[in-house]
């Protein structure tokens, strides 16, 4: 997804528009999705099942941060999906863009005991083509019987449509769902793996 310039309408400086901005979409968060999905990582991580990150572009570079996190602080295995470069170049030359996330899933002998996460701005959608791989990740997760958990952005996509929990980054500035839905995903994660119900 391309980021948009963002056009001040006011004699406002950026930084005071932006923070403003976030501040406005931070209390647009609904903390209770943010709870379900903190349960359904609790009973995860008491069977022991494995957590796996979906992201592209930003959102995959949090994905690798926030790997770290579910790991070293909730103690729940977990892997991101576009953390291997080889493999998924691999994936990519051999079975297409669309499919790499779906083949991971699948040689990672994903399970209904395991869940997914998404991570992404746009959520993907078919008609747009847009994110095409996170969608057929998620198709293959529901064939499965895998829980899906989401963070999107402003819409949310298919993600929002199919997904079993999601957290919705909404905000009242078009141009910044790209900026807002990245930085909050960060926000969200470090929320979740530090909450006493993982933690303790």
């Amino acid at each position: 997804m391309k980021s948009k310039t963002v056009k001040l309408t006011s004699k406002k400086s950026f930084l005071s528009f932006y923070l403003d901005n976030f501040t406005i979409s931070l209390s647009h968060l609904e903390t209770k999705n943010i709870e379900k999905i903190i349960d359904q990582l609790v009973l995860l991580k008491k069977r022991k099942g494995r957590l796996f990150l979906i992201g592209i572009g930003g959102s995959a570079a949090n994905c690798s941060h926030a790997v770290n996190d579910f790991r070293k602080i909730a103690k729940i295995e977990t892997y991101a999906a576009s953390d291997n470069i080889a493999e998924l170049t691999a994936r990519i030359n051999d079975e297409g863009w669309d499919g790499i996330f779906s083949s991971y899933l699948e040689g990672s002998h994903l399970s209904k005991n395991d869940m997914v996460f998404i991570l992404s701005v746009s959520g993907g959608d078919l008609i747009k083509n847009k994110s095409i791989n996170i969608v057929h990740a998620i198709l293959y997760a529901k064939k499965i019987g895998s829980t899906i958990l989401a963070i999107v952005g402003a819409g949310g996509g298919f993600t929002k449509e199919s997904a079993d929990y999601v957290i919705e980054i909404k905000t009242e500035r078009n141009e910044l769902i790209i900026p807002f839905a990245e930085s909050m995903q960060s926000v969200i994660w470090h929320a979740i793996v530090n909450h006493p119900k993982l933690t303790s």
